[in-house]
């Protein structure tokens, strides 16, 4: 390969020296390497692409928490949606922690409760459930898989006291039956199995429904193949998805817990019920995208 000097390639280029040693020195142009204090560029070597062109806005909510995370933006939907889908998954599985506490526990990083005792598992699954929504937004385009899922569970329950048993299998599945609702869910040993079977069944189609989305929670929660955490990493997963496939997503809070727990019960015999309820906190969700002008599909 030919390689050409710093003056020829501004020649050749039309621009200045100095705008091309920047771009060696910068990596900008590949394979480019110094000898002493000169720099060798391939005669081959094509000019950078300056990036003055207007970015585009972000055209969706997957898009925007992406912009937002990256930024750091603090009031916007990503902040709103830590928040609340923290507050609230939590809080259905028995967290005392209110809604001003896991938002000071988010904005702050700190704790700074003095007027009541705190549980601290509730304090560390609230500071690890902002970690796995982050792992949803960077993992939302990937395909499900028995490894996100595993390593969701392993970040939610890092450092609680349940990761401290011998018997409590953090990031794997249980080891010990257990219920849902006063329901029999899958024996341990055959964990695995379904929860493959259903990952594969579920990512033979491409497009999805809501209506498909609710029924691979429904699955996935009579399986419940964790010891703890079902419900929170079930709700993950649903919210995951919806970025995937531009669905939007829904945020399951106190006043249709109730309901909720209903539309789990009862899918077999009215898959209605828990569609409903879905389908209202997503009517609450869309609120949340016209507030901060975030287009949607209806």
């Amino acid at each position: 390969m030919k390689f050409l000097s710093v003056a020829q390639v501004a020649k050749n280029w039309n621009l200045s020296e100095r705008t091309v040693r920047n771009y060696c020195a910068s990596g900008k142009i590949p394979d480019a390497f110094l000898t002493g204090k000169t720099w060798n560029i391939p005669e081959n070597a094509e000019p950078p692409k300056r990036s003055n062109s207007v970015k585009q806005a972000p055209s969706n909510l997957l898009e925007v928490l992406k912009a937002e995370k990256a930024s750091k933006i603090s009031g916007g939907i990503y902040h709103k949606i830590q928040v609340e889908l923290t507050y609230n998954s939590n809080h259905i599985e028995g967290s005392k922690l209110t809604h001003d506490q896991t938002r000071y526990i988010y904005e702050t990083n700190t704790i700074g409760f003095t007027d009541s005792t705190i549980n601290v598992d509730d304090i560390v699954e609230t500071a690890n459930h902002f970690k796995c929504i982050d792992m949803v937004i960077d993992k939302a385009a990937k395909p499900l898989s028995e490894t996100f899922i595993k390593q969701l569970h392993m970040v939610l329950k890092n450092g609680t006291s349940d990761s401290r048993k011998d018997w409590f299998a953090v990031g794997d599945y249980k080891k010990y039956p257990n219920e849902a609702g006063g329901k029999i869910t899958t024996p341990p040993e055959e964990v695995h199995d379904k929860i493959k079977a259903l990952i594969s069944a579920y990512n033979k189609t491409d497009n999805k429904s809501f209506d498909d989305l609710i029924s691979f929670h429904y699955e996935f929660e009579c399986i419940h193949p964790f010891q703890d955490g079902n419900g929170r990493i079930g709700r993950l997963i649903l919210f995951k998805e919806c970025l995937k496939h531009n669905i939007v997503p829904f945020i399951i809070d106190e006043n249709l817990k109730m309901f909720y727990y209903r539309g789990l019960s009862e899918w077999q015999n009215e898959k209605g019920y828990l569609i409903d309820t879905c389908l209202t906190a997503q009517d609450k969700f869309k609120k949340y995208l016209d507030y901060f002008r975030i287009p949607y599909k209806d």
